[in-house]
């Protein structure tokens, strides 16, 4: 059979069949779609950056879905067609011939041609597009309002450079198809109102760090020690600094052995095992290790005093980056903390008497929206320098005004009453300063059957150098400030 034969064969009954209302409506849905999609591509290329989440949505969701539909519609329109000529006995045995001779049939037929191939081209595109904007940062933080506590965090974060799947999901299929499998969950929930308020966290079965974490960390490095320096404030009329000197033990681990921090900790982590009885993993009552001969130590809390019951209804977890790093790239401050470090940077004027206990009393304060937080905190700075220190109020209104504001500022990063996030909400297990941390299980109480104790000895981690020294010596002999 010649290829106009075969042409023919299967051009005279889609010619035929195709010409009816739903097919014809599919075709202008199609072409019309297609039409809008390209021209927002073209413009998108000239956007000032990425584009609105809603629009995002009808550019790479909507539209496309749109023009799928289309694109069935045809195959529909003719399939009904059929059935229903076939139905009533009036189907055609020959169908009209399709007269290649006419420039009219020719033409329409290689606009058919055409419109197949560039319909192949834009489904394959959009499919691309599409996948990329649900995997984008756009799309992660700013589409559902119920992200917005982690989505400032993590513009706060050293990770803010870093694509949210790059954690929340890592390379390979299945672990994406899983994702949006578990998306479609969610959307559910937020279309429904049912999601948790707070957001949990930890996230229940992340991906272990050495999948996600490990593809730019690298456990083998050896980082050594590291100085580390941190001023708070008292809470007198001076804001009187006082320095930490702190000598971490990072450590490592690689082929010459370990030591430090992350030398015993990831050289050990596979070997390490514990159960929480929290949801926030805080409550350790059981850490269990096994050595290089494959005996299994169990040590079990003293001051918690498990049941059977409780250890076995906990979570048996196998100790990664995470239990530790446990918000990486979604920091959440505690008031002291946060205020110290804006007036070690200069945000907030170390010279305004009493900034610092004013600044915590007013983050500590339970307002009801973040917009009535923002202006009282800002109007009682105010009227505290107003009515105590007139002079101040003169002759430094603006220094006032700025720094209050950037006490506002440290609230609305952080405390988000509709999500029912506040301080403390998200424990933050990196050291013990915020959070128990590494005294969730270096407290002196887990001990095994033969006397052995995990230690908290403070040496083990870290060397104080300073502690609450106003001009530190230690910094003077090293040549630091």
């Amino acid at each position: 059979m010649s290829l106009r034969e075969r042409v023919r064969d299967w051009s005279q009954p889609l010619y035929f069949l195709g010409q009816n209302p739903v097919s014809l409506t599919g075709a202008v849905i199609t072409t019309s779609t297609a039409l809008t999609t390209v021209a927002f591509w073209f413009y998108e290329i000239f956007l000032p950056g990425p584009p609105h989440p809603y629009i995002g949505i009808l550019v790479f969701l909507t539209l496309p879905a749109i023009f799928v539909l289309g694109l069935l519609l045809i195959p529909l329109g003719i399939w009904l067609r059929r059935r229903s000529l076939s139905g009533s006995g009036r189907l055609p045995v020959i169908f009209p011939p399709v007269d290649l001779r006419l420039p009219v049939v020719r033409r329409t037929l290689e606009w058919v041609a055409l419109a197949t191939g560039l319909n192949l081209l834009i489904i394959g595109t959009a499919s691309y597009r599409g996948v990329e904007y649900l995997d984008s940062t756009n799309f992660c933080g700013t589409t559902c309002h119920v992200m917005l506590p982690e989505n400032t965090a993590y513009h706060l974060s050293p990770h803010a450079q870093v694509a949210c799947v790059d954690c929340h999901i890592g390379p390979g299929l299945p672990w994406m198809v899983r994702a949006k499998v578990n998306g479609l969950r969610q959307v559910y929930m937020v279309a429904t109102h049912s999601y948790p308020r707070p957001i949990p966290s930890p996230v229940k079965d992340l991906r272990p760090a050495s999948q996600t974490c490990e593809q730019c960390h690298w456990p083998g490095r050896f980082v050594g020690d590291k100085l580390l320096v941190r001023t708070s404030y008292t809470d007198d009329e001076k804001n009187t600094p006082q320095t930490d000197v702190v000598m971490l033990k990072v450590g490592g681990s690689n082929s010459q052995g370990s030591s430090g921090i992350h030398g015993h900790h990831l050289a050990d982590a596979a070997r390490i095992r514990y159960i929480s009885t929290d949801p926030q993993r805080q409550t350790i009552p059981a850490v269990y290790y096994t050595d290089d001969q494959g005996k299994t130590t169990e040590f079990i809390s003293s001051d918690a005093k498990p049941t059977k019951e409780q250890l076995d209804r906990g979570e048996h977890r196998v100790m990664d980056c995470l239990d530790c790093h446990n918000r990486p790239a979604h920091v959440a401050e505690m008031p002291e903390t946060a205020v110290d470090k804006q007036i070690s940077i200069g945000r907030i004027s170390a010279t305004l008497p009493y900034i610092k206990k004013q600044a915590v009393e007013l983050l500590k304060v339970d307002y009801p929206t973040r917009d009535v937080a923002q202006q009282r905190i800002t109007d009682a700075l105010t009227n505290f320098y107003r009515t105590n220190y007139p002079e101040i109020d003169r002759a430094q209104r603006s220094l006032v005004q700025h720094s209050g504001a950037e006490v506002a500022a440290i609230y609305l990063r952080n405390v988000f009453p509709e999500m029912r996030v506040t301080w403390g909400t998200h424990p933050n297990n990196l050291g013990h300063m915020d959070s128990l941390g590494c005294f969730r299980c270096h407290d002196g109480s887990h001990t095994s059957a033969d006397g052995q104790t995990i230690t908290n000895d403070c040496a083990a981690c870290h060397q104080i150098l300073a502690s609450g020294e106003n001009k530190p010596k230690i910094l003077t002999d090293l040549g630091m400030k």
